[in-house]
């Protein structure tokens, strides 16, 4: 019995041989007669049978290759159809079909346009060539289809001749838009434009940057590489290879490209993510070779084949790795499965696809569902007839779940769409016509009517946009494996106008983890506080990382550059991942530093006080008295007290008020200090002096009052007008890398320098007084020690400059505080320490009686030189004489001489002594 069996199969299978097309009947595939015709174009078989390398006859060939999934998609544009049929959308008008087998062919599709344009009723069947197709009347209102781009093109073509709406159902192809090109196209799924930049958003989201594609050698291979590479670059994702295979199966060079392609996979080890855009027949080879090959990687997968039964059923398909793939947005196809089941009610005598399904099913029914894709499709490679007994057209419907097992949800509803968007349009034209009658509209206007039209489908309205698509969006499906069946899950949707995924649940939020874990780069990834460094001869995804240099940061992964922080109020120091907040420094009250020379300041002023109680308690002792009395020792200690506490206002954090009285009370101070200094090396050097012609001159200088307050008022005006005009203010010094400098800026270095200047003016003044003076009497001369008071002055302010210059940060402040406790101290122990040690050691020098004798020793000495001196002026002068005989010209200067000479010693010494005793005036000392 079972032997009976199996020769009734293959009498069946060796009957079925069918002989080419002989007539344009024998080439329709399904048809169903009605009042407006509707064309359709279906990739039924995969490939046309030839023996020859190049065909020599123009004819067509017999095709090979059932494929169950356009199968199907025929069955869909039927079922729609007669859904509308059945309804009141068109009443009373009835759409009839004729639908072909492109046999995946560019020209079987376009035999099948031809006969598309042939004349209405016409028994001939020609295309008439006419100027103005506007009256022609051809066989089809409207046609449905093609699948793939390749063929669609060709077709769309052919069709614009008589603007014959063609709504694709699958053609994705971004050409495909240009509506001048293709003007009466349309299609009812979105443009390639918007599946490679969703592809290319998901690799970036998903952090892979280095991946390959596989495409084929078509427009439609080329179209989606070209727009997918564009949208790849836009989204930082480099492409290491690009393979393309021959477009069709005929092509005899596919199986050396398939494997040539695997090699390169095997070579790009770091390549761990493949875009494929390829049509099933190519997708099924290349996974059947990548099994054999143990090829693990993952796959993104192009709607052409993301939801292709024949290929997820390939055995141990689940080695290959992941396949995350794009599918068009499904609809309510629930109907269509009722159809299904339902099929063998329908008459099928001018289906040939289904009495060929039925023919290859009865071949395959001793198979289990698993393996009968395949069975099917390796008895389809022979042509076969169209006959089937009563026994295997009921063992055929016995497992019709088989046809639903393969259906592509997505496809199915994007080929109603198609159906929908034609009755729609047919409606509103029928509205006002008699569309029982053939010739009741133009294919042309049903066009124009089609692009307007706005259609419902599931309770959802849809309309074609100003291109011809309809952009329903996408849905990102996963192959998973269940229960051991690779099965299709829906991870995501893709928005196309907000370019975002939208994911529904944390179940595909772990899957999407899961594949981040996967890693697809050329090069390392480099962690926040780096940046990738590229060269002219490498690929911009491939890249050392380098270390990001001060004051920059990154703070993400894998960033081109570093981010520059903002130099005013962060850095960053080497490798950072953020900026950091620039800390905010200025000579702190409890910095080291500032306690140094705080404690030096209260020393000075402890010095000062102290010296103020001595000299107090010492107010009749001639040293004090020499000193220019307690006045001016109190003015000058003052002064002294008010220069070192001056210095507080240098530390701690600048203010306003501190800026401005910081500098104007040291220059005031200082000032008046030098001033008093000033009129003491004055008044001393006309006590000692010996010169006449210098004792005049002194005399009528010596104003002490009005000379300090003039001295001391010119300072005064010079800071006034510092602090009218450009006072000095709190800046912050952002120039530091790491912190900001808080601290006074001068306002004026004019006005700065000016009052620094002025102060040298006087001081040199008061030291050219007390260089004349410096031979006086030792112990109470105070010239010389003001002299060198002033050269330390002068060192100090001297070296200031350079160092003030050259010097920046918070310390800025400290080199001026230390000139001034150098210049303040020098002064303040040059004037006042040897007196304290005159008073406190020496006491009995600090008499009235030791100071008389001092001086009279000292006039003595200055008058025996002075007469000495008198004695050889006459000697030369009697030289003089002799050289010359009138000595008339120098007799004034002579007798001046001879009068000096005959004065006593103790004359001059009683002068000397008149004259100390004027300068001192609490007690006129009258005689030696």
């Amino acid at each position: 019995m079972a032997l009976l069996i199996i020769l009734i199969t293959c009498l069946m299978v060796i009957l079925a041989t069918s002989q080419p097309c002989q007539t344009p009947d024998d080439f329709v595939a399904v048809t169903s007669p009605g009042h407006i015709m509707i064309g359709g174009l279906f990739a039924i078989h995969e490939k046309m049978l030839s023996s020859e390398d190049h065909p020599r006859r123009p004819q067509i060939q017999k095709c090979v290759g059932f494929e169950v999934s356009a199968f199907l998609q025929t069955l869909a544009m039927i079922h729609s159809i007669e859904m509308i049929n059945n309804s009141t959308l068109l009443s009373g008008v009835k759409l009839g079909y004729e639908i072909y087998d492109t046999c995946t062919e560019v020209t079987a599709a376009m035999a099948a346009t031809l006969r598309f344009l042939s004349k209405f009723n016409c028994s001939r069947e020609t295309v008439e060539f006419q100027c103005d197709y506007s009256s022609y009347m051809p066989r089809v209102k409207a046609v449905i289809g093609a699948g793939y781009s390749e063929i669609t093109m060709a077709v769309s073509r052919m069709l614009n001749l008589q603007l014959i709406p063609q709504v694709s159902y699958e053609s994705t192809a971004e050409i495909l838009s240009d509506k001048i090109r293709f003007p009466s196209f349309l299609r009812t799924v979105p443009s390639d434009f918007y599946q490679t930049k969703a592809m290319a958003h998901l690799i970036q989201k998903s952090g892979w940057n280095w991946i390959g594609i596989i495409t084929t050698d078509d427009d439609y291979g080329r179209l989606a590489l070209n727009t997918f590479a564009i949208q790849a670059a836009a989204n930082n994702v480099c492409i290491a290879f690009k393979e393309v295979l021959p477009a069709f199966l005929s092509d005899n060079t596919i199986e050396v490209r398939i494997n040539q392609t695997l090699e390169k996979i095997i070579a790009e080890a770091q390549v761990n993510v493949i875009v494929v855009f390829l049509r099933r027949f190519h997708v099924f080879n290349l996974f059947n070779k990548a099994i054999e090959r143990n090829i693990n990687k993952i796959w993104i997968a192009s709607d052409n084949w993301s939801t292709a039964t024949k290929i997820i059923t390939i055995p141990n398909v689940k080695k290959l790795g992941k396949v995350v793939g794009f599918t068009f947005r499904r609809g309510n196809i629930s109907s269509f499965h009722t159809f299904l089941q339902t099929l063998h009610t329908h008459p099928n005598d001018n289906n040939k696809p289904l009495h060929e399904y039925a023919v290859l099913f009865s071949a395959c029914e001793h198979v289990k569902d698993s393996d009968l894709s395949r069975c099917i499709y390796n008895y389809s490679q022979g042509t076969l007839t169209y006959r089937v007994n009563k026994a295997v057209k009921r063992n055929f419907f016995m497992r019709n779940d088989f046809l639903w097992h393969f259906t592509e949800p997505g496809l199915i509803h994007s080929i109603q769409l198609a159906v929908f968007a034609l009755g729609y349009a047919i409606r509103d034209l029928c509205q006002a016509r008699d569309c029982q009658n053939p010739n009741a509209f133009q294919p042309w206007e049903l066009l124009d009517v089609l692009k307007n039209i706005t259609f419902t489908d599931g309770g959802t309205s849809f309309h074609f946009d100003a291109h011809g698509d309809l952009n329903i969006g996408y849905d990102v499906v996963l192959w998973k494996e269940i229960n051991g069946h690779m099965t299709i899950t829906k991870m995501a949707e893709y928005d196309l106008q907000n370019d975002v995924f939208i994911i529904t649940n944390q179940e595909t939020k772990n899957e999407f983890r899961t594949l981040k874990q996967t890693l697809s780069k050329c090069s390392k990834e480099c962690s926040p506080g780096e940046m990738k460094k590229t060269t002219r001869s490498q690929h911009i995804c491939c890249y050392e990382c380098v270390s990001c240099p001060e004051n920059h940061y990154s703070n993400q992964t894998d960033m081109d550059h570093c981010i520059l922080c903002n130099n005013e109020t962060h850095w960053a120091p080497v490798r950072s991942a953020t900026c950091l907040e620039k800390e905010v420094e200025y000579l702190n009250w409890n910095d080291s530093l500032a306690l140094l020379l705080v404690a030096l300041s209260l020393l000075g002023i402890i010095f000062v006080l102290a010296i103020g109680i001595i000299f107090t308690r010492n107010l009749n002792t001639p040293v004090v008295k020499s000193s220019g009395g307690l006045l001016v020792c109190y003015v000058i200690l003052l002064c002294h007290f008010l220069n070192f506490a001056s210095t507080g206002f240098f530390i701690g954090e600048p203010q306003d008020f501190t800026c401005k009285t910081r500098q104007t009370l040291f220059g005031v101070t200082f000032t008046l200090c030098v001033s008093c200094i000033l009129m003491k090396s004055l008044k001393i050097l006309l006590a000692f002096s010996f010169d006449p012609n210098l004792q005049n001159f002194l005399k009528c200088l010596y104003k002490p009052i009005p000379i300090i307050f003039t001295c001391t008022g010119i300072q005064v005006v010079i800071c006034t007008l510092w602090l009218i005009f450009a006072a000095p203010t709190v800046e912050e010094n952002v120039s530091l890398p790491r912190v900001i400098i808080l601290e006074c800026e001068e306002g004026s270095i004019l006005a700065f320098g000016t009052m620094l200047g002025y102060i040298a003016i006087l001081a040199f003044i008061c030291f050219i007084f007390a260089f004349k003076g410096r031979k006086l009497p030792e112990n109470y001369n105070e010239a010389k020690f003001i002299t060198f008071g002033m050269l330390i002055y002068f060192i100090a302010w001297i070296t200031f400059i350079p160092v003030y210059a050259t010097t920046f940060g918070k310390y800025l402040p400290a080199v001026e505080i230390i000139v001034i406790l150098i210049s303040n101290y020098g002064i303040l122990c040059c004037t006042f320490f040897p007196k304290c040690y005159v008073i406190l050691c020496k006491q009995e020098t600090n008499t009235k009686s030791a100071f008389l004798e001092l001086i009279y020793s000292y006039s003595s000495h200055s008058a025996g030189n002075l007469a000495m001196s008198h004695t050889s002026l006459d000697s030369t002068n009697s030289n003089i004489t002799m050289t010359h005989p009138s000595p008339s010209e120098n007799t004034a200067a002579w007798q001046k001489s001879k009068d000096l000479q005959a004065q006593p010693v103790a004359q001059i010494c009683r002068e000397n002594v008149t004259k100390f005793s004027k300068t001192f005036p609490r007690k006129r000392i009258s005689s030696i």
